[in-house]
């Protein structure tokens, strides 16, 4: 394995030493996907123009995003065809109003395809530079901040949260109902920490389940709301039970908005501002934001869902904002491009660089998939996976029943929008849809098949 993946690393350097005149004259360099999407110039990314050494330009120049022949690392084109097929398939067969895939191996752009419409109604065609809503994948962003955050030594994983958010202190922990139904709280045996925040292990609901005596107190008093600053989430959420003593239980959370909360906090900026100067700018994620101004409102696409007449019709989740929200919700609130998210899933496979900007350590994007949950909460989790700081990570591939390699990370959003990161095989994917329904897993699982059916080498 390592002879061949050292094969096709050097028949990818030999690609884009010819592009850069070295080996070649006459050879002409290769389109930069980073640099253009559907027609738009982006703008370089701040801060690129300040690289390093060049010993460090040259080891980033050949992991930037530039399509080249998939051959030159280790994808058939041919079998690429299967994954275009597949996706095409599930559109043309009404499944899908419509869809935006894209792949990279190697930090080399080999896999782009859009099919379908963004708006049933109109027919307005999907395009590259279709506007998602990404709700979840908001999550994996809201980490990469709180880490840029903890390698300035603002705080440390083993850190109890309510050090940073001092109502968080005395939270007491819902332990089932008495016999007369009213619930039994008991005081939490240990402070959550800052690593259990991130791994949803800390006993925070979401208002998601409608069983739960906790996400039912959610619910009711909206502890996710926003129009209310972030301030108000805290305050509401100090003064309700865990549903979990911290550490025992992996349960899909807040703990993500309450980390966006974490980043104005520990650096003093707004937790948006945060975003835009230290991770959008720098990466050239030109369409990510909480909101989509007005002149962008005609490259939104709209969500679906699978109608009684076995139909699309369209799915409520909310209007599109046009301005910033009191409250930015760390865990479900962004919009954005499928190239831009590209971006962000190719700097860190790239370790935590990109066009020679550097937003985290090696070992800091390391640890963010490295499985952080314990053994009492992992059997809580799916067979084959846990999660790390904000990712979910696959340990045991034969068990989870996927093709990924050991060691991959992934998360998707609400309305199907999906995204892997696989070290081990040098693999990145993004996919962007606007669904409810069961065509998400659908479509989610035929593109792990039909992407690693494609590498062959």
């Amino acid at each position: 394995m390592r002879e061949a993946v050292t094969r096709w690393r050097l028949a990818y350097l030999l690609v884009a030493l010819a592009a850069a005149g070295v080996l070649f004259s006459g050879l002409s360099s290769v389109t930069s996907v980073a640099a253009t999407a559907a027609g738009r110039t982006v703008a370089a990314p701040a801060g690129a123009a300040h690289m390093a050494a060049p010993a460090a330009a040259e080891r980033t120049a050949a992991r930037d995003l530039e399509v080249v022949d998939p051959a030159a690392v280790g994808v058939s084109a041919k079998r690429l065809e299967r994954l275009v097929a597949g996706m095409q398939g599930m559109v043309d067969d009404g499944e899908l109003a419509g869809v935006v895939t894209l792949m990279a191996r190697g930090g080399k752009l080999v896999h782009v395809h859009v099919a379908g419409v963004q708006d049933i109604e109109s027919g307005a065609p999907m395009e590259r530079d279709s506007i998602f809503r990404i709700y979840s994948m908001t999550k994996p962003i809201t980490g990469v901040a709180l880490m840029m955050l903890y390698e300035e030594g603002k705080w440390r994983l083993n850190d109890p949260v309510s050090g940073y958010i001092p109502g968080f202190a005395d939270l007491k922990v819902h332990d089932g109902n008495r016999a007369n139904g009213e619930p039994r709280l008991v005081d939490a045996e240990r402070p959550m920490t800052m690593a259990e925040l991130m791994s949803h292990a800390g006993g925070l609901g979401y208002g998601l389940g409608t069983a739960n005596h906790v996400d039912r107190l959610y619910r009711d008093q909206r502890v996710l709301n926003a129009d209310e600053p972030l301030q108000a989430m805290i305050d509401k959420l100090s003064n309700l039970p865990l549903l979990a003593q911290p550490g025992t239980r992996w349960y899909y959370s807040i703990g993500v908005d309450v980390q966006g909360y974490l980043v104005e906090k520990l650096s003093g900026q707004p937790f948006p501002e945060f975003l835009q100067e230290r991770i959008f700018d720098p990466l050239g994620m030109v369409d990510t934001a909480f909101y989509v101004p007005e002149e962008k409102l005609d490259r939104v696409a709209l969500i679906y869902g699978e109608g009684d007449d076995g139909g699309l019709e369209r799915f409520d989740m909310g209007p599109t904002r046009t301005e910033m929200p009191a409250g930015p919700s760390g865990g479900g609130g962004l919009w954005g491009t499928a190239d831009d998210y590209l971006r962000f899933t190719q700097m860190l496979l790239n370790g935590g660089e990109l066009d020679g900007v550097r937003l985290l350590a090696p070992r800091t994007v390391e640890l963010m998939h490295t499985n952080f949950l314990s053994p009492e909460a992992l059997e809580t989790m799916r067979p084959g996976q846990g999660f790390g700081l904000d990712f979910a990570t696959v340990h045991d591939p034969a068990t989870a029943g996927e093709p990924y390699a050991r060691g991959s990370y992934y998360w998707g959003g609400a309305a199907g929008t999906w995204f892997w990161i696989d070290p081990k095989t040098d693999l990145t994917f993004v996919g962007m849809i606007q669904h409810r329904g069961t065509a998400v897993r659908e479509v989610q699982g035929i593109s792990r098949n039909l992407a690693y059916q494609a590498i062959v080498d």
